[in-house]
């Protein structure tokens, strides 16, 4: 998710600080360097920064990332944030980020209205991408990225969009057990993603409660990461769905303007929908930021004609298998502890038993992308992959308008 509300400013402004981080330990073998700046410094770029700073000091890489700057409006703030998270300099105008010669990859952070217009500078500029999901607010945004993208591609420039989750390490190894055909074939997928820090009604009308600057509501903020994990775990796109929206309290505070004045939520608190995927497996998705108790309950699950997966994100160690390929009479799900070296991005992290958390997603996040840059491949999952996204929550909007009448989701 991206909870940055850093964006674009008018004027430059860049100011040294202490302390560079992203340079390897002391007698560790010199590598080439790749520049990084990031723009926008709150929740998402404190995680993708907790990437950069790690990544080097974990894995074996073919590149050094250097963060080089961080960018944000506000000159004090975004000071600060560069040397608590560890960016070598502050810029205030991301137009002056992507002009910087120290800077080779631009990693976006921000609210979604701005993700294009970073992006295709960024790329136009010959930088590298990484950029925050959603990848835009709207399907004819994502096809202008995916066209940049394209035409970059041929200068050698890659481009990612950051579905973090993919980077757990039990998730990574259900899609590798479901291309091995452990499961067998897929008959369902079923993913819900829910929160609760809008049950308060006097919570304020901050920027991912407006359509403007959000695109959408829980579906763009959790049912991205929802619709991207069932077309990457299923090895393939959802062909249509059906969908119903609600938000459940229409007008809160508006920040700054004193007790009493409101202003009016115009996305989604919660979507509930179903789809099918291109081979007839169904899949149910449901994603609410208005689940009482639930913090960030993501559940997942599988169902095939020789087995069935599940995972639950609060015990994102642990993947749940059942083989029914077994005698029924001792058959039945049973827990992987997905910590031995041979399981997903392991080799590099503690001994089995050990457990990752949230934040280890950023260092494989960014382990994945400075891999892909050094050897010329394509990155997953890739620009093409967060519009295929944007077009499935297109068309769950477009149903929902219409009274649930089923939507064809685009492919082309």
């Amino acid at each position: 998710m991206s909870h940055d509300t850093a964006a674009p400013a008018a004027a430059p402004q860049a100011d040294a600080v202490p302390e560079p981080a992203g340079t390897p330990p002391a007698g560790a073998r010199p590598l080439p360097t790749l520049g990084v700046g990031m723009v926008g410094y709150a929740f998402m770029g404190a995680a993708h920064s907790q990437g950069w700073r790690t990544v080097g000091r974990v894995f074996d890489l073919p590149l050094n990332p250097a963060m080089a700057a961080v960018c944000g409006r506000d000159p004090a703030a975004v000071r600060a944030a560069a040397g608590r998270l560890g960016w070598a300099a502050a810029e205030t105008d991301w137009r002056a980020l992507v002009a910087r010669d120290d800077v080779q990859l631009v990693d976006i952070c921000t609210p979604g209205a701005s993700h294009a217009e970073i992006a295709i500078a960024a790329l136009e500029a010959g930088k590298h991408v990484l950029c925050e999901k959603p990848l835009a607010n709207t399907v004819a945004e994502a096809e202008a990225m995916v066209r940049a993208a394209a035409e970059a591609r041929s200068r050698g420039q890659v481009a990612m969009v950051g579905f973090n989750y993919r980077r757990t390490p039990a998730l990574a190894l259900a899609r590798d057990m479901i291309a091995r055909g452990r499961v067998g074939t897929v008959r369902h997928v079923r993913v819900a993603y829910l929160q609760d820090w809008l049950v308060d009604p006097g919570f304020p009308l901050a920027w991912r409660l407006r359509r403007d600057q959000a695109g959408s509501g829980a579906l763009g903020d959790l049912g991205a990461h929802a619709v991207d994990l069932a077309q990457h775990l299923a090895g393939e796109p959802l062909v249509q769905v059906t969908a119903q929206t609600e938000t459940f309290t229409t007008r809160r505070p508006v920040p700054g303007e004193g007790p009493g004045v409101l202003g009016e939520v115009t996305v989604d608190d919660a979507a509930l929908f179903g789809g099918r995927l291109a081979s007839g497996a169904l899949a149910a998705f449901e994603v609410s930021r208005v689940a009482a108790g639930r913090k960030n309950a993501l559940r997942v699950e599988v169902n095939g004609t020789a087995g069935s997966l599940a995972f639950d994100l609060e015990r994102l160690n642990e993947l749940q298998f059942h083989d029914h390929t077994q005698d029924a009479a001792e058959a039945g799900f049973r827990r992987i502890l997905v910590t031995e070296d041979t399981h997903p991005y392991l080799d590099a992290w503690w001994p089995p038993g050990h457990g990752l958390g949230y934040e280890h997603t950023f260092v494989h996040q960014a382990r994945d992308l400075l891999r892909a840059i050094a050897d010329g491949t394509d990155p997953a999952p890739s620009f093409e992959d967060g519009l295929r996204v944007q077009r499935v929550l297109a068309a769950v909007e477009e149903s929902a308008g219409k009274n649930s009448v089923l939507i064809p989701v685009p492919q082309t």
